[in-house]
């Protein structure tokens, strides 16, 4: 397939999903088009009609990128292991595991910021690759499939972390963990620029500068050319000398410490406390994130910023077109399934293109 169609086809997969959306919007009895402007105005890209005090539309859209930076590195993880031929779909529980370590071993200490931001990310990394690598090991030692490993697993951390903010970290208050001390988050939280307060993401240098060193592991390293041989023919990568085992586990490594990234960017960046018994979304969504941008860590970027901007907007939306938040979730969803027609849809552009030079072939004779 040409790089034309490579990304033609997430565009027609997208422009079908919103055509589709916007057929259930009809049929609820709203205008399509005011509620996808919506989506853009709740995210900050589009002006709103009106702001709270020391808050504008930039406002708005720092806040957008403090919750797009976790999508990103949750959705490299996942495109990670898609190119190894693994399911990643422990994301979100990787993500809790950071998230919870760092806010017990930094959130909760005295540390000051230059310190506590750096040891923040380390601990994601490595507490998101120990998860990761735990699910490798699994598959290649035991040949237990990933896809259970990681949904079991999902529930283990969900209940042994709840179970220990509700005994030993709870806010009476909220019910949710106490909240991580403002040295250790990674989003300077009610920051005053001129007369606006605004979130201000650090973790979003972070996640484009992962998304630079992913596409040069992938592309332009021996690990990232026998990751993606693991991927396409674990026969053929043995054949060929390749150890298949030991690259099963590295990349769950590798995309357990991006699932980390984006855990920690999650509890201790766009958030300050972890909801008990929850797991969040994001882990879920990136997964049509990553199947959108065609496991791409560049198309990433931007499959990830039109999922944020449907999630980040469903709010507004619903308090000004009086359209239900769940629709946003309706969209995302047909997003979910078209993009996972994009490998029949390739695959007859493919016939299609084999039977032009066939004939074009037979044309010369």
């Amino acid at each position: 397939m040409d790089k034309k169609n490579s990304w033609k086809i997430p565009v027609f997969t997208i422009l079908v999903a919103l055509l589709a959306g916007a057929v259930v919007l009809l049929l609820l009895g709203k205008n399509p088009l005011g509620a996808y402007y919506n989506l853009l105005q709740g995210s900050g890209i589009a002006p709103k009609a009106s702001y709270a005090g020391h808050k504008s539309m930039l406002t708005d859209f720092m806040s957008f990128l403090s919750y797009l930076t976790p999508m990103i590195f949750a959705a490299l993880a996942v495109a990670v292991a898609l190119r190894a031929g693994l399911f990643n779909i422990g994301v979100s529980g990787q993500m809790l595991a950071a998230g919870f370590a760092a806010s017990v071993i930094v959130g909760y200490s005295s540390l000051t910021a230059p310190l506590a931001k750096p040891l923040v990310v380390v601990i994601g990394i490595v507490a998101g690759a120990l998860v990761g690598g735990l699910i490798g090991f699994l598959k290649y030692r035991f040949n237990i499939n990933e896809v259970v490993s990681s949904i079991m697993l999902n529930y283990i951390l969900q209940y042994v972390c709840s179970f220990l903010i509700n005994t030993y970290f709870v806010d009476p208050v909220s019910r949710q963990s106490r909240a991580v001390s403002a040295a250790s988050r990674l989003t300077l939280a009610d920051m005053a620029v001129g007369d606006l307060k605004m979130d201000i993401p650090l973790g979003i240098i972070l996640a484009l500068l992962a998304v630079a060193l992913v596409r040069f592991l992938l592309n332009r390293t021996v690990t990232g050319y026998e990751m993606k041989a693991v991927g396409f023919s674990e026969g053929a990568s043995r054949y060929a000398g390749i150890h298949v085992g030991k690259n099963i586990v590295l990349t769950m490594v590798i995309s357990g410490a991006l699932a980390g990234l984006a855990g920690v960017t999650y509890y201790l960046g766009y958030f300050a406390s972890i909801r008990p018994r929850v797991l969040c979304d994001t882990g879920f969504d990136a997964i049509a994130v990553a199947l959108l941008g065609n496991s791409n860590p560049v198309g990433i970027i931007f499959s990830s910023f039109l999922i944020t901007v449907i999630d980040k907007g469903s709010t507004y939306m619903s308090s000004t077109a009086g359209v239900q938040a769940e629709i946003a979730d309706v969209i995302t969803g047909m997003i979910l399934l078209f993009s996972a027609c994009t490998a029949y849809i390739r695959y007859r552009l493919a016939r299609r293109e084999s039977g032009k030079k066939q004939e074009k072939k037979g044309e010369g004779r």
